[in-house]
């Protein structure tokens, strides 16, 4: 399944630049699910999206979302339901482990007494996507998933979520606990105390599976990012700091969204101005991002994509009111027709193969003329104050600005010490000297 993470800056429009991709796609013939977890009243006035209420469905046989409502032809859309996923989870999970509760006097927590704790929309928006691509298009139908994400620090600390946890899982749970499971009925009688019940290490590798599998989607080609920022000094640093967090991460970014652009050449002084600066900040965009990357500019509509009116009606760089074509893709009259404007210029995802994306991190062969190999990791937008550089064993750690990424080193590095890095044209150059204790005799 194509999937499109929408993210950005704070304010500049993450929800409706979603809504236009998902409408976009729709247009084209495919069949596009958006999701969103946002918890204020946009969703319901942009597409008729209802606040989600708690399902009466068990757990295992329910989705994280509401029901999808269908916004225009070709496109549903639905809210994760973050605190109902919650409750399920937790509930079944006192199920799984009531042996350790008993063991330890506790009294289980009833589902109607449960509230959603600081974090619970990041697993949620996790198991949402694992959820839509589990149905699949033979199953729900769904060709193109848009995933409404928070602001673009909050979506790589998600994105980041899985290969970290199931590192924690590795660490607490290790491979020999196989081995502490035989051993389990014996230490239980010379203890005098029952062990942890069975259900509690099957949980373990339940969750490994899970995050396993939501971070092989997450690292899949057909998975792909779209930034979206209002052109402007503040929202420039901002976008530097989410690039460079992406990137540490491996994710491809296939589209800049400028949104809320105003016309240019206005007679009045002070749009004028505004204006101005928007262009200077959208020409730099260009300069960091194109070719590479494509900037889309999507125009101030002049009022609220919710708003009544002409659904063709915009206002772009250099005109003043611009036709255009709806194309029937909205319910005339529905919530999505505001849409219909910026659906164009938002432009739908394009085709992309679902496997493993290709390995970002490369390693240069130096040894002849240098005596070193270079690990050449690329993250655009990091900043040389900001970034740390840590070997631990057989991994590196690096630290990019608020962001932090442990690494296994690949099997000939882990024979090398690192002699030196330096931040060049956008990547992070670490240089590793062979290891004489270590390295092969002769090579």
């Amino acid at each position: 399944m194509r999937t499109v993470l929408v993210t950005g800056t704070g304010g500049a429009g993450r929800t409706t630049v979603a809504a236009a991709t998902a409408l976009a796609a729709a247009r084209e013939g495919r069949r596009a699910l958006l999701l969103t977890a946002d918890r204020d009243g946009t969703p319901e006035a942009l597409l008729g999206i209802p606040a989600p209420r708690p399902a009466a469905a068990p757990a295992v046989r329910r989705l994280p979302w509401s029901p999808p409502v269908e916004a225009a032809p070709g496109l549903w859309a639905a809210r994760v339901a973050a605190d109902d996923w919650f409750r399920g989870e937790l509930t079944a999970l006192q199920e799984r482990g009531h042996g350790a509760l008993d063991m330890l006097g506790a009294a289980p927590l009833d589902p109607e007494e449960l509230t959603g704790l600081p974090g619970t929309e990041a697993f949620a928006l996790l198991r949402a996507l694992r959820a839509a691509h589990d149905a699949g298009p033979a199953v729900a139908g769904w060709d193109v998933l848009v995933v409404d994400m928070p602001p673009a620090p909050d979506t790589v600390a998600v994105l980041a979520l899985p290969e970290q946890l199931r590192r924690y899982l590795r660490r607490l749970l290790p491979a020999e606990r196989q081995a502490a499971r035989a051993l389990r009925p014996m230490l239980a009688q010379l203890a005098g105390v029952p062990m942890p019940a069975q259900k509690l290490y099957e949980t373990a590798e339940r969750w490994e599976r899970e995050l396993a599998a939501v971070q092989a989607l997450i690292e899949s080609e057909a998975t792909t990012v779209r930034l979206v920022v209002e052109p402007g000094p503040l929202a420039d640093r901002a976008l530097r700091t989410a690039r460079a967090g992406l990137a540490l991460y491996g994710c491809r970014v296939e589209a800049v969204v400028a949104n809320r652009l105003l016309p240019t050449g206005a007679a009045d002084p002070w749009l004028a101005a505004l204006s101005g600066r928007q262009q200077a900040a959208l020409k730099e965009l260009h300069g960091e991002w194109a070719p590479e990357v494509p900037v889309r500019e999507l125009p101030h509509l002049g009022r609220d994509p919710i708003e009544a009116g002409d659904p063709g009606e915009a206002v772009g760089p250099g005109e003043t009111g611009v036709p255009v074509e709806a194309g029937g893709a909205a319910h005339d009259g529905g919530p999505a027709t505001g849409l219909a404007a910026l659906a164009g210029p938002a432009g739908a995802p394009g085709p992309r193969p679902d496997r493993p994306a290709a390995e970002p991190w490369t390693v240069e062969d130096r040894l002849a003329d240098e005596g070193v190999l270079v690990w050449r990791l690329p993250l655009p937008g990091a900043d040389r104050d900001t970034l740390g550089l840590v070997r631990r064993g057989d991994e590196l750690i690096i630290t990019v600005g608020p962001f932090h990424r442990v690494l296994p080193l690949p099997s000939a590095l882990r024979r090398c010490t690192v002699s030196g890095a330096g931040l060049r044209d956008g990547s992070l150059h670490v240089r590793f000297a062979p290891d004489p204790e270590l390295w092969p005799r002769g090579l």
